[in-house]
This record gives C-alpha cells, sequence and structure tokens, in this order.
C-alpha cells in the first residue's frame, strides 16, 4: 500500500513512512493510493468478533509489510487494554431506530484514545526498531492533546509537545495535559484558538530546516494512521446492527473533519452507509461549505462544546481531494486561496460530489443545552456538549428505516458545568481519575508566535 500526497507534489510513501511523516512535505496530507474493499461475506464474518479482531481485519490492508501479522495483533491488544469497557465501543439506544455508540472509554475519556492509543503502539514498535528519537508536536481543541499525552507520556524515544489554546479548553481537559509529570511530555497554553495553534504546527512542518533538526512527527488527525484507527468503530457497530444485510447511518459531531473522514473511508470499502451526517456546532463553516459550496472562515466564537471552535478543518482536505477527482493541483489551489484570502468556493461539480456523500447540520448553545436536559429526562442517557450537538442534529434527519448512529465523541465528565447547568445532573469523574483536581499542573503560556515556539521546544526536548 502507497501513500499520495494531496497537493500532488510530495514523494509517494509507504506507510510507516506515511505515519512517522504526518504532513507532507508540499504542505497536503497523505492518503491511500487506493482504498481495499471488503466484501459482503468478509463484512458478514464480523459479526460477533471483537473490537480487537475487527481493528485486525478492518487496518491490515492499508500497513503492507510494516508489521508482520503477529506485531500488528500484539500492537492492537496493548493500545486497547486499559480502556474501561470490555466492548471497547459499546452501544445504547435511544429511540426505536436511533443508537449512540459511546466512544469515551479510553484513558482520556474521548474518541481520540482509539486512534492515540494505536498510533502511540504503532510509534514505539516503529521507534524501537529504528533507534531514531522524534519529537512530536500537536495541537488540541481539547482532546487530542490529552490522549496524545497519554499515548506517549514517559516513552524514551519522544518527546511530545501539544499546543492548545489558552483560556477555551474545559477544566478537566486542561488538567488531563497539564498534570502529567512525566519530563517527555509540554503543555503549551498559546494566546490564541485553535485555528491558531493548528496553523503553527503546520507552520513547523513546513520550516523544514527546524522539522529536520529536530526530528518533527505529527499526532493530529494530519496523521493518516489517526484516521484509519477511527475506521474501525464504524464497522463494529454497524456490523453489530446486522451489516452488510442492512444499511446504516452516522451522524458525527465534528471541527476538524477527521471522524466523519473515516466514516467515508469505512463506506468506500465497502460497508453499505446510507448516509453520512456532519453535525457542527455554532462554528458552522462545514454545514455552511456543504450547504453553500463556500467555505469561508468567519472566526470562532467559544461555546460549550470546544473540540468543535474550528473553522480551518484540516481533513476537508482530504474529502475535497477526492471530490476533485484525485486533482493535487486543484487542492492545493483552494488551501493557497483559503491562506490568502480566508476561504474559497467549492466547484460545482465537486460540491455535488460531497453532498452525494454528506449531509449536515448544526446546533446553537441552546439547542445543545436542551438537547442534554431531553436526553436526560427522556432516556437518563447524560450527553457531553458534543454528543449533544450530534443527537439534535441525528433527530433532525427526515424519517428512514435506516438505523441511526450517533458517535458520542466524549465523557459528559469532561464538561461538567455545561452538562449541570443543563439538566441539573453532576457528571462525576470514572474511579481511576478522582484526584484529578487534586495534581499538581505544569503547564506553560507562550505568545501565538512561531519563532518563540520553536525556540522553546529546541530548548525543552532532550537531546
Amino acid at each position: 500500500m502507497r501513500y499520495v500526497s494531496t497537493r500532488g507534489e510530495a514523494p509517494v510513501l509507504s506507510f510507516e513512512e506515511a505515519m512517522m511523516t504526518g504532513l507532507a512535505r508540499d504542505g497536503g496530507l497523505y492518503v491511500p493510493e487506493t482504498i481495499p474493499t471488503l466484501s459482503k461475506d468478509e463484512i458478514a464474518a464480523l459479526a460477533g468478533a471483537s473490537y480487537e479482531d475487527t481493528a485486525f481485519a478492518i487496518m491490515k490492508p492499508y500497513i503492507g509489510d510494516a508489521f508482520t501479522d503477529e506485531e500488528f495483533k500484539a500492537i492492537i491488544a496493548r493500545a486497547y487494554e486499559g480502556f474501561g469497557h470490555a466492548a471497547r465501543a459499546p452501544m445504547v439506544q435511544l429511540a426505536p431506530n436511533h443508537f449512540l455508540l459511546e466512544l469515551f472509554h479510553g484513558p482520556t475519556l474521548a474518541f481520540k484514545d482509539f486512534a492515540m492509543q494505536l498510533i502511540g503502539q504503532l510509534f514505539q514498535a516503529s521507534l524501537s526498531r529504528s533507534g531514531k528519537r522524534v519529537t512530536i508536536v500537536g495541537a488540541t481543541s481539547g482532546d487530542t492533546g490529552s490522549a496524545a499525552i497519554e499515548a506517549f507520556r514517559g516513552l524514551s524515544n519522544v518527546d511530545v509537545f501539544i499546543l492548545f489554546p489558552h483560556g477555551r479548553v474545559s477544566e478537566v481537559q486542561r488538567r488531563q495535559m497539564t498534570t502529567p509529570s512525566e519530563d517527555n511530555v509540554h503543555a503549551l497554553a498559546v494566546h490564541g484558538d485553535f485555528d491558531d495553534c493548528q496553523a503553527r504546527v503546520k507552520d513547523m512542518f513546513n520550516h523544514f530546516e527546524f522539522r529536520d533538526a529536530v526530528g518533527l512527527a505529527g499526532v493530529n488527525s494530519i496523521n493518516w494512521a489517526r484516521v484509519l484507527a477511527q475506521v474501525v468503530y464504524y464497522f463494529y457497530s454497524a456490523v453489530a446492527l446486522g451489516a452488510p444485510g442492512r444499511e446504516v447511518s452516522f451522524t458525527v459531531p465534528t471541527g476538524n473533519f477527521g471522524d466523519i473522514f473515516a466514516g467515508y473511508i469505512a463506506k468506500r470499502m465497502g460497508l453499505p452507509v446510507d448516509k453520512l451526517v456532519v453535525a457542527t456546532n455554532q462554528n458552522d463553516i462545514l454545514h455552511r461549505a456543504l450547504t453553500s459550496g463556500g467555505y469561508v472562515t468567519d472566526g470562532v466564537t467559544p461555546s460549550i462544546s470546544p473540540s468543535m471552535d474550528i473553522q480551518v478543518s484540516s481533513n476537508f482536505e482530504r474529502a475535497l481531494f477526492d471530490a476533485y477527482d484525485r486533482d493535487g493541483k486543484a487542492v492545493a489551489q483552494l488551501m493557497d486561496e483559503l491562506k490568502a484570502k480566508g476561504g474559497f468556493q467549492i466547484s460545482q461539480g465537486a460540491l455535488q460530489v460531497l453532498q452525494e456523500t454528506f449531509a449536515s447540520g448544526r446546533a446553537s448553545e441552546e439547542e445543545t443545552m436542551a438537547t442534554i436536559k431531553s436526553s436526560f429526562e427522556v432516556t437518563g442517557e447524560v450527553l457531553c456538549p458534543h454528543s449533544a450537538v450530534g443527537v439534535k442534529v441525528a433527530e433532525e434527519q427526515p424519517a428512514s428505516a435506516t438505523p441511526m448512529i450517533t458517535l458520542a465523541t466524549a465523557h459528559p465528565a469532561k464538561f461538567p458545568a455545561a452538562v449541570k447547568e443543563a439538566c441539573g445532573q453532576d457528571a462525576p469523574l470514572p474511579a481511576r481519575m478522582a484526584d484529578l483536581y487534586d495534581r499538581d499542573e505544569r503547564v506553560t503560556e507562550i505568545a501565538n508566535d512561531l519563532s518563540a515556539i520553536e525556540a522553546l521546544i529546541h530548548e525543552r526536548r532532550a537531546h
């Protein structure tokens, strides 16, 4: 399996090379040259399989010869052994044809753990083999950072620097990033929003002298391995509801488009997906783009669902690449316009392709709060604000005999103030995190300045 850049000018790489590279050197994102497909019989054979066995079956075609079957199975087993539920991704029923896929039973209580725990094991296996040392940088709107720190803390051949927007994540999200005591992890509170943090990470990757000097590696969803790990739970949940014998639909609360893009890959692989519904909060650039064709940044308004407070959705570039028939030059031009003018217009043909695949909706702050309240009153299920955005948008879709699965992306305990205000319920942390508020924090505030951030990384990383 070979990987190509969405902008068409970077070297073609193997899986392991693409994973360790992160962002392509032409500024694009790596995607598989071809998408492997599974037959109906192969999908049906996943019925009753464990999450780990499903993960092996779905991801193995993408790995190539990077790891032997035995090595890869052991990596998967280590990745998910720390999850707090034996099913890893259990489902609960909200209504006659509406199901909630709980993706928050990992170590940091968010869906990012499914990918980050796996990528941590993949990195460790690869680096142990090569003897190399890398510096991981990541930007987070709340959940990626804590998942990355949890996955890489204490590893001897990795330094981790996570950029998060100062004052714009929940207290639980912040403390999960700032309380680990290992010397190789560093939480940087950037004076700006998530888009600023993400832009500085991309700037570092595009500053080749710095990139090469520190051995830069990325774990944001610019990294293909992150997206690949998320494809698994689409198959796992759909098969549990009868796929491939019947279609399923998914509603996905998303800001950076990675989680819903994983659903698109599952569909391309042969999973019978009827609808993929993008659910956005008040920062609704994806909803606006998919309905009007205009991708125009409009500033970020802080919300009670901070992980979706994004205007530059990195993974949307991967969807555009396919919508433009894999024309790297066309995608590069759109990304240049986005950088120079703050937006671009999707061509009519590409928009039609996107609209045939994705539906979309949005939820205001008031609608999100109302959904948390009504969900608790009707079902007893306490939703985090992001999951509530998904449930609200899912409930607005036209009635259908096709079951709808809404992705619950975080545990309500990560957003206790919003949950308490919405439905009057406390959302306690699991016992293993009960002392989170008592732990000492280590954090560095820093300006939204590339040279300052690079200088700090040079200074702090192990040499």
